[in-house]
Formats: structure tokens, C-alpha cells, sequence
């Protein structure tokens, strides 16, 4: 039964929920309709193929219908959903022989020891005035910031970043950058702590921004 003193259930999600176990049709293709594509995100970083997260989607949509009357309300509808989508990922990863170990979330690095950024960029530990400081500072991307990051070639290139990074890193900015997830709802759908959540999506960010870094400076050589 939904718990509607939680503050997490909203009160769509107890009409949504409502509707779904009386078998309202139109709720459940409002439902897909709204997760989709973000459900077809998330699975493909689990499985080798689009077609692989198709049929992973499509199983989770079927567990969600016969799952429906044991929502309790201890998550939102759409971190439950979420969670359901990764148990099947994982489950189709493992026998796909592309699987995220639950050890690359639970070490801070996400399944890489290297930094996040090249410690040569940054001042010896026993340099007299900047100890620990930026040797080599982040390039300034200028005024239009903004409008590069949104063109399509930058666009391609974040995408290519990202497919480079650990996976772990990879599904937690997925989940924050792309789908705007907060926090909480990260670490509920994937079983993380907030410590973890936060290095994996650093190391992620850091290693994105330096495949852009080297992008932009290549481009203005041009």
C-alpha cells in the first residue's frame, strides 16, 4: 500500500499508482511514454546493444505491471521503476558478459585508480608559494560557454567522453546530468551512499571536461 505521508511518494505518483492497479490503460501508456527513453538510456549502459536494452526495457515494464500492488511507497514511482530497469540490466549484463560488478560501486574510484585529473596540472606539494595549486588551470571556454557546449560536434564529443569512462561513473552522470536526477534519488535507485555518488560523479565530470578541454584547444589551432 502507498504511503502517503512520505514525502518522497508525490501525489501523482498515488494517482498514477491508483490507476495502474485497476488496469487503466491510459496510465500505463502515460507512464511509458514518460520513461522510455531514459529507461532505454540507462539500460544501455549495462548491455552490449540497443536491441539488448529494448528487450531489457521491456521486461521491466512487464515486472512493473505484475509488481505494481507490492509498490509501497518507500521511493518515488520513478525511482522504483529505475530500480527495477537496473536488476534487469544487470541480470541480462551478467549473461551478456557486460555487467557492472556492485564493486565498482562501492569503491569511491567506480572501477578506475587513476585521479580524476592529471596531477601533473597541479603545483608539487613542496612548491613555496601555491603547494597543491593549479600549475596548469582549466582553459577558459570564454563568453559563448554556453552555445559550444550545446553545438552538435560538442554534443558528440561529451557523448564520446562518456562512453570512455568507468562504467559505474558513467551511469551516475547518466542519471544526474542527463536525466537530472538529484542525490537521493541516485543513490536509492543504485544502493550507493552519498560519498560514493559524489567521487563517481566528480571523476566523471573531470574526465568529460578534459576531453573538452582538449577539443576546444585543438579547435582554436585550427
Amino acid at each position: 500500500m502507498v504511503d502517503a505521508t512520505d514525502p518522497r511518494v508525490t501525489r501523482d505518483d498515488e494517482t498514477v499508482v491508483a490507476a495502474l492497479r485497476v488496469g487503466d490503460e491510459r496510465a500505463f501508456i502515460d507512464l511509458v511514454q514518460r520513461y522510455q527513453c531514459p529507461l532505454l538510456r540507462l539500460a544501455q549502459t549495462f548491455v552490449p546493444s540497443q536491441a539488448v536494452a529494448e528487450e531489457v526495457v521491456q521486461d521491466t515494464w512487464i515486472a512493473v505491471i505484475k509488481g505494481i500492488d507490492r509498490f509501497e511507497g518507500r521511493s518515488s514511482l520513478r525511482t522504483w521503476v529505475f530500480k527495477i530497469l537496473t536488476f534487469q540490466a544487470k541480470s541480462r549484463g551478467e549473461r551478456e558478459r557486460r555487467s557492472i560488478p556492485m564493486s565498482a560501486f562501492q569503491t569511491a574510484a567506480g572501477g578506475a585508480d587513476e585521479p580524476a585529473i592529471d596531477p601533473t596540472r597541479f603545483r608539487p606539494s613542496d612548491d613555496f608559494r601555491w603547494p597543491g595549486h593549479w600549475a596548469d588551470p582549466p582553459a577558459d571556454w570564454g563568453s559563448d560557454a554556453e552555445a559550444r557546449l550545446l553545438g552538435r560536434e560538442t554534443q558528440e564529443v561529451i557523448a564520446s567522453a562518456m562512453e570512455t569512462l568507468a562504467p559505474a561513473q558513467r551511469l551516475v552522470m547518466t542519471l544526474r546530468d542527463l536525466e537530472g536526477w538529484d542525490s537521493d534519488d541516485v543513490c536509492a535507485a543504485l544502493e550507493i551512499s552519498p560519498g560514493n555518488q559524489r567521487v563517481l560523479l566528480h571523476r566523471a565530470r573531470s574526465r568529460v571536461r578534459a576531453s573538452l578541454e582538449r577539443y576546444f584547444m585543438e579547435a582554436a589551432r585550427v
